[in-house]
């Protein structure tokens, strides 16, 4: 398995920018932003990468981990690592973008290896793409939110189908994921750290580019 820990400095956070849950104007530090790589082939196969990130308020840094599978056998043992992530963090909220997808995947791996987490009893679920619904009445992607809260991106966009042969190859051809060239590998973790750190990056912006403010 490669493991990436990464941690990147940021600038003074405006509060009345960030986005605001039931009153709480401190979502962004007391959050865990998650996006996963996944293959699903009519049901879920594997998770190809865990991503997180959250921020370090005593040294005003975000702080990223990432797993990447190499093998069939480290596609189960990502599962324990989530699982063992979660149940150590100490934060209030896990904020994701369309997370229902990410959810559905790793419930239903964890049922298929006899793994249990409750993610909804200990966390608020913080979903950008139903917040941004709900707010401007508009439906958008990722990417396209980027480009209205000016975010660029330094990676390459890799599609969702080409993510799903690799990690497909990953699991069934034995060997594969070790002779998987280093610039694909970075390439393949450069993108998912893109995505969780702009998730970051959009909830202490919020208030800047999203027209009508919450009613929670």
């Amino acid at each position: 398995m490669i493991i990436n820990k990464t941690s990147l400095e940021v600038e003074a956070i405006d509060v009345e920018s960030c986005l605001q849950v039931q009153g709480d104007k401190e979502v962004y530090k007391n959050a865990v932003y998650l996006d996963l790589e996944h293959f699903i082939y009519k049901i879920p196969k594997c998770i190809g990468v865990f991503g997180v990130c959250y921020f370090n308020g005593s040294n005003n840094t975000i702080e990223s981990e990432q797993y990447m599978i190499q093998d069939k056998h480290d596609a189960k043992d990502i599962l324990n690592i989530i699982k063992d992530f979660f149940t150590a963090s100490q934060s209030r909220y896990i904020i994701t973008f369309a997370g229902e997808n990410d959810f559905s995947v790793i419930n239903y791996l964890f049922k298929k290896n006899k793994l249990t987490f409750d993610f909804e009893r200990k966390f608020t679920l913080v979903d950008l793409q139903k917040n941004y619904l709900k707010q401007t009445g508009n439906t958008t992607g990722l990417k396209n939110l980027e480009k209205i809260f000016e975010i660029s991106r330094g990676g390459e966009l890799i599609s969702g189908s080409n993510l799903a042969k690799t990690f497909g190859r990953v699991i069934k051809e034995y060997g594969y994921g070790q002779r998987m060239s280093k610039e694909k590998a970075d390439k393949i973790l450069k993108y998912n750290l893109e995505d969780v750190i702009n998730l970051f990056y959009i909830t202490t912006q919020w208030n800047k580019y999203v027209s009508y403010p919450s009613k929670d």
